[in-house]
């Protein structure tokens, strides 16, 4: 029941800040409800010097939920086939190259890149961390997150296949920075683990190809199963199994949850939708996924609001934190444009395209719930609060003005 309580309460915080969002302010709907979460973050930090017992009691709410299994272990999953689910294959298809470089060979390159330029620079700051522990952050803040820089791009009226390189990447990276992340942090850990190129090279063919292939295999099955009902609300149902079903087969399979539920949404909102589904069962299907995707995401970037609070003395970490988030800007245009020389042959990548690739490609919550996996070594609070920096200005900063920069980078390549 204490989950029900704390869920309860996040809902209508969650509910309330988006009201007041919508009402006043009129920021896009996740930056707005994590705007007033921050807001509030510290007005409960400030009177909670005159009344502990208010800061204490929603402390205590946060930490009873943990971020890291509620988002990895079951958001993320709603969140990945929701956006997988209106994703047009044709237009993936072709992309197919630029989003699977920029989902794998990106990764790895912005990975090696914040890892080694922040074991360098932070000695100056009067930090000394190990190099795998820099490397562990270059892992987490590498995936990029769809959630707030999409609706901005529709609106700036991008092309097309911009719009699916962006899209295309956020979803695919996540699996591949998750098992990057799982191999450095057993290594910082100190666990035995045989770092070999075969090894890796398995950990990731198991995680992401058997990732793919139950996704797959659960997207046929259940279009199958949609055409021989023609039912919307069975329909619907079946969708949220694939999800909920689909991440349990994933997480006793040891394989990824994230790219089954990519995987399964692709097929269900392509091969699904043309051959088995009605107008009506589309029409409900669609809403109802939108739906949850808005609910998921108001509470997903609530969280991250009120994350201020369990970071101790996070102030101390201002200026190492200005620095990463200057390391993970200039890593990821390095991890971009690396990649284009090698596609350059098939098709062009203008400095614009590059620009809104680097400025658009936002950190969200898996990078804070990586940090928050990171186990309880000494340098925890330091992950935590320059993911959180970095986070916020990727969220609030980079998400506000993406939609600018694109509409004045496209301006300037057709004057």
């Amino acid at each position: 029941m204490e989950l029900y309580y704390s869920f309860s309460i996040l809902i209508v915080l969650a509910s309330f800040f988006a009201y007041l969002n919508l009402r006043f302010l009129r920021l896009p709907p996740a930056i707005g409800i994590m705007v007033i979460a921050m807001v509030s973050s510290v007005l409960l930090v400030t009177f909670g010097k005159f009344f502990p017992g208010m800061l204490t009691g929603f402390s205590r709410l946060l930490t009873g939920v943990d971020f890291t299994e509620v988002l990895m272990g079951a958001m993320l999953n709603f969140l990945l086939f929701a956006g997988a689910v209106h994703i047009n294959i044709a237009d993936l298809r072709e992309q197919k190259l630029p989003v699977m470089l920029f989902s794998t060979v990106s990764v790895i390159i912005s990975t090696f890149a914040v890892g080694l330029i922040l074991y360098y620079v932070l000695p100056v700051l009067g930090f000394e961390i190990p190099l795998l522990y820099c490397l562990l952050f270059g892992a987490l803040i590498s995936p990029t997150d769809p959630v707030a820089v999409l609706s901005i791009l529709k609106e700036a009226k991008v092309p097309k296949s911009l719009e699916t390189k962006v899209a295309g990447e956020s979803l695919f990276n996540d699996g591949v920075a998750v098992v990057v992340f799982a191999v450095i942090l057993q290594l910082a850990s100190g666990d035995s683990f045989d770092i070999t190129f075969g090894n890796i090279s398995w950990l990731l063919l198991k995680e992401a190809g058997g990732g793919f292939l139950l996704g797959i295999l659960l997207g046929f099955t259940a279009s199958k199963a949609i055409k021989s009902v023609n039912d919307y609300i069975v329909s619907v149902l079946i969708t949220l199994s694939v999800v909920m079903g689909g991440y349990l087969i994933a997480h006793a399979m040891h394989i990824s949850g994230p790219l089954t539920m990519v995987a399964a949404g692709i097929i269900i909102g392509n091969y699904g939708k043309r051959t088995a589904m009605s107008e009506e069962t589309k029409d409900y299907l669609n809403k109802f996924w939108e739906l949850i995707d808005e609910i998921m995401n108001a509470v997903l970037f609530l969280f991250i609001g009120f994350e201020l609070l369990l970071i101790p003395n996070i102030l101390d970490y201002w200026v190492v934190g200005a620095v990463a988030i200057v390391v993970v800007l200039a890593s990821r245009f390095l991890s971009i444009w690396v990649p284009t020389f090698l596609i350059r042959f098939k098709q062009r990548f203008s400095p614009g395209t590059i620009k809104v690739l680097v400025w658009g490609g936002l950190r969200g919550g898996v990078s804070i719930a990586l940090a928050l996996s990171a186990g309880e070594s000494e340098y925890r609070n330091f992950l935590i609060a320059i993911t959180y920096f970095v986070v916020v200005f990727s969220i609030v900063v980079q998400g506000l003005t993406v939609g600018k920069v694109a509409g004045r980078a496209l301006a300037e390549e057709n004057s």
